[in-house]
């Protein structure tokens, strides 16, 4: 355990204040505080304490439980790689990261053997990942290298400067061209693994725009302005037209043969977090999502 302490100099709150201290997320901080090894005079208080001059903060932080990661030689789309980042087309059907009993064949498990470097902030189970895509979601997400890129990149989602589209392909035809869906999103009450819009939830935000229409089908374009889990597929199943091929929130019967929600990341537009510099990805559609498409325009 590493303990460090520090004397305050001007009111802020806690988790601000020791994120900056100690080059962590302001996620990662918060647990601790709620774990009780973050201290203000030594007793324990909310993240959102605010602290005043002369407070003395101490940080007992514990070892990182270790996890038995086995680097694997999987197949891995890297769109982009420097010594910071590495951005990654993700195919449908490979989860992101260890957890519930699963800790092979995930992304976590070929970035380890493909890259030379991942961030250490989200812990042994979660290295370099500073967001996710679904399972069964397809397309491009950014991986951090390094604590510095992590907490940049982390900054960026948080500021809505990180842009993320993705393009679906949803059940039936929408009546707008274009939209703002707001709602909470929680879990369901009705079952622990789904999510759901809630009267308690966390704020969730979604902008759609409208591509393509065909018989019983609406081709959108989403961008997040929040990142909760499962947003969109919520959102879509929301608003009555569920994304094609979802095994959660779609319909039941599957007319495609999909593995899957037609759901794809399509672009992803970020700042480097050493140069400054203003940068833009994009992946196309996978065939098995273009295959659908030729169908319906028949």
């Amino acid at each position: 355990m590493e303990t460090r302490k520090f004397s305050v100099e001007k009111e802020e709150r806690l988790d601000v204040f020791i994120a900056e201290k100690l080059g962590k997320t302001r996620s990662s901080v918060k647990k601790a505080i709620e774990s009780g090894e973050i201290t203000v005079n030594g007793k324990a208080v909310k993240a959102g304490y605010s602290l005043k001059c002369g407070d003395e903060v101490t940080a007992a932080l514990s070892e990182p439980k270790t996890l038995d990661l086995t680097p694997e030689n999987m197949p891995l789309d890297i769109v982009y790689q420097d010594a910071d980042i590495a951005v990654i087309n993700k195919p449908q059907g490979l989860t992101v990261h260890a957890g519930n009993g699963v800790k092979e064949h995930t992304l976590v498990n070929a970035l380890l053997y493909h890259l030379d470097s991942l961030s250490g902030i989200n812990g042994v189970i979660r290295p370099g990942i500073v967001h996710r895509i679904d399972k069964d979601t397809s397309g491009l997400l950014v991986v951090a290298k390094n604590d510095a890129a992590h907490l940049s990149l982390s900054k960026q989602i948080k500021d809505k400067t990180c842009k993320r589209i993705y393009v679906a392909l949803l059940e039936g035809s929408l009546k707008e061209d274009e939209g703002r869906i707001e709602t909470f999103i929680g879990r369901s009450d009705r079952n622990r693994t789904m999510m759901a819009v809630t009267k308690t939830g966390r704020l969730a935000a979604t902008n759609f725009k409208v591509t393509e229409r065909f018989g019983g089908y609406t081709l959108c374009r989403f961008s997040l302005e929040t990142g909760r889990t499962h947003q969109i597929r919520v959102h879509a199943k929301y608003i009555g037209h569920p994304v094609v091929g979802d095994p959660v929130y779609g319909f039941k019967k599957d007319k495609f043969g999909l593995k899957g929600q037609l759901l794809h990341a399509e672009k992803l537009e970020l700042t480097h977090p050493r140069t400054g510099e203003r940068m833009v990805f994009t992946a196309p559609l996978p065939d098995y999502f273009t295959e659908v498409l030729k169908k319906i325009k028949k």
